[in-house]
């Protein structure tokens, strides 16, 4: 039976298409990779002309559309919200009222009307449009394509219509709703009002935030509990919403929040302080708790001994490799494109296997195939872009192109890779990769300041491969989509100086605490992600080569990308951020560049106006 169900996600963040055929994920992508817009919230007309082209279909050849949100239930919710805190609300009210009336409370005519210019101007031949709730949606994404029959749901994120928190209970082909808590209290707002209040994007920075906790103490846990959250045993919770704004104003704390800490809210790009510091530690501590209490009602209650997450919560790896060292559940695993984009994908899965009641079949990993569902390119379109810039390159066999990639790598090259499809979710994860040697100490400072441009406190993660992950990680699991944290082992830790453990903040970056440090953060954990020979048989290749040559199967891997860009999706795109940084490789396919064989040119710095800092 080859159904065919196009989801979507746009409107609001990471907007998203994916294709469902026959039951079967067959492509999907994220809208910025396409129109090079971070988070893009636009209708995903890229996106969806991408998967259409993947499965050699049009759209009138489709037979069901479906959008992840119901913006009727969210327009009631924000009137409801605004009526509820007026008059304080009414700026944010008249802000907010035009659009929505404009587009967003005839979502339904402004999609039809995008359908209809995708398909040349014309609307009669599409099948009708059909809408998920937003909760659904990011349940169905994370048990559809799980590797189980039967699993508890744990969906967290900012909110959707009105849930911000909710569990499921998926079996076979049907998920039953447990329970929810609804705005304004929120763990993912929660979150993202201390990104905002330490100065970083809300919507993009959060993981910012969770890599900046290590550097910090949790000394405001206690005021946290006593101010702003009221976290009961079975994990249920309240904001306390005279500290926050988002419900009412146009910011996501206010004044009193302001006292609360003795700052006022940090300015991007200004100085970190121990202080912005301290409060992301306890901020990570206080969501890690509430997220363990959460799983353990769960257990408790639903008393399936797996469970599976999505939702942007579920994107805070740190949260999730607590929760995997707790043993609440026999199994876990995290959609790998937890936040909205996912939604896209969780829409269309919800159709087949809820609404039209076809049967599932779990498979042994997952049916996500490595989240390599986007754009793939061939060495001759490879060879025909480079050809029309006079790039110099190289063209080699799989098995030579592996081989000198390795070597480059274990003499401190910084390389670009460019291979296969391109993933879908946040993660690089070796198909639009910047690889490095994990044992360099330099290379985390190098990375961050002459390659990605960003901050220097940033971590790296590692690759490894997947069958000895547990030689160099506190960690006995797959973690193939990098969303679990565990610390580096052991036997690879260097001891600390009384003196260095004394350091504090920014003082702990540049001491290396393992044999491979610059992958190892000041806690000496890691976020890691296991590469699988039979999803991604080249990367692990690599990995292998690596090994042969080093003694070490893990590489430094980081995002295709320059600070504020999306990862790169193009040879285009992947030559263009090669000649702007200083990597000193770049692999395409069989094709290898080497930075100093280019045609020269002025240094390009277009990058700091073409996009925003994140």
């Amino acid at each position: 039976m080859s159904v065919k169900i196009l989801g979507i996600s746009c409107y609001y963040h990471d907007s998203a298409a994916a294709l469902v055929v026959g039951g079967q994920i067959t492509a999907a992508a994220q809208e910025e990779r396409f129109t090079r817009k971070r988070h893009d919230p636009g209708f995903p007309a890229g996106s969806i002309a991408f998967c259409l082209e993947k499965a050699n279909v049009s759209l009138a050849d489709l037979d069901h559309i479906v959008f992840y949100d119901k913006p009727l239930v969210k327009f009631e919710r924000l009137l409801e919200t605004y009526l509820s805190y007026a008059p304080r609300g009414l700026q944010s009210f008249f802000a907010a009222m035009p659009i929505w009336l404009k587009e967003k409370l005839f979502i339904k005519k402004t999609l039809r009307d995008e359908f209809a210019l995708l398909n040349n101007g014309g609307s009669d031949n599409l099948p009708p449009l059909m809408f998920a709730s937003h909760h659904q949606s990011h349940a169905a994404s994370a048990f559809f394509p799980s590797p189980f029959e039967k699993a508890a749901v744990f969906c967290a994120d900012g909110v959707g219509e009105w849930a911000t928190t909710s569990v499921w209970m998926g079996e076979g082909n049907s998920l039953e709703p447990q329970w929810e808590i609804n705005f304004p209290h929120s763990l993912g707002l929660l979150y993202s009002a201390v990104t905002y209040y330490t100065g970083f994007k809300v919507n993009s920075g959060e993981y910012k935030l969770m890599g900046l906790a290590p550097y910090g103490r949790p000394h405001y846990v206690d005021v946290f509990y006593d101010q702003l959250l009221q976290l009961k045993p079975d994990g249920s919770f309240r904001l306390n919403m005279d500290y926050f704004n988002y419900a009412a104003g146009l910011t996501m704390t206010n004044g009193k929040f302001d006292r609360l800490f003795g700052h006022c809210q940090r300015q991007p790009e200004s100085e970190i302080t121990q202080t912005h510091m301290d409060i992301a530690s306890s901020v990570q501590a206080v969501v890690e708790e509430a997220v363990l209490k959460i799983c353990r009602n769960i257990r408790q209650n639903l008393g399936t001994e797996n469970l599976v997450m999505a939702g942007g919560v579920a994107l805070n790896c740190v949260a999730n490799g607590k929760l995997k060292r707790e043993n609440i559940f026999k199994d876990i695993w995290i959609q790998p494109a937890a936040g909205d984009a996912g939604g896209a994908l969780g829409a269309a899965l919800s159709v087949w296997h809820e609404y039209l009641q076809q049967p599932r079949t779990p498979q042994a990993g997952d049916s996500m195939r490595g989240a390599y569902l986007g754009p793939a390119f061939t060495n001759a379109q490879i060879t025909e872009y480079l050809d029309s810039v006079n790039a110099s390159y190289n063209a080699m066999d799989e098995v030579s192109v592996v081989r000198e990639a390795a070597s480059l790598l274990a003499h401190e090259n910084v390389v670009g890779w460019f291979q296969g499809a391109m993933e879908f979710g946040p993660r690089a994860l070796g198909g639009r990769s910047i690889l490095g040697d994990p044992r360099s100490r330099n290379m985390q400072t190098t990375m961050n300041q002459k390659i990605k441009y960003r901050e220097s406190f940033r971590p790296f993660a590692p690759s490894v491969k997947e069958e000895k992950v547990s030689e160099w990680f506190e960690l006995d699991t797959n973690s193939p989509y990098m969303l679990l944290v565990a610390n580096v082992k052991a036997d690879k830790v260097i001891e600390m100086t009384d003196q260095q453990k004394a350091l504090f903040g920014i003082e702990k970056l540049n001491i290396p605490r393992s044999s491979i440090p610059a992958i190892t953060h000041v806690d000496y954990s890691a976020r890691i992600q296991t590469v699988h020979r039979e999803t991604n048989p080249r990367y692990w290749k690599l990995l292998d080569a690596f090994e042969a040559e080093t003694g070490c199967p893990v590489l430094i891997n980081t995002s295709f990308n320059v600070r504020g860009e999306p990862i790169v999706c193009t040879p285009e795109e992947a030559y263009r951020c090669f000649m702007r940084t200083e990597m000193d490789y770049l692999v395409m396919e069989d094709v290898v560049l080497k930075k100093s064989a280019q045609p020269p040119m002025e240094k390009d710095e277009s990058w700091k106006t073409e996009f925003a800092l994140d």
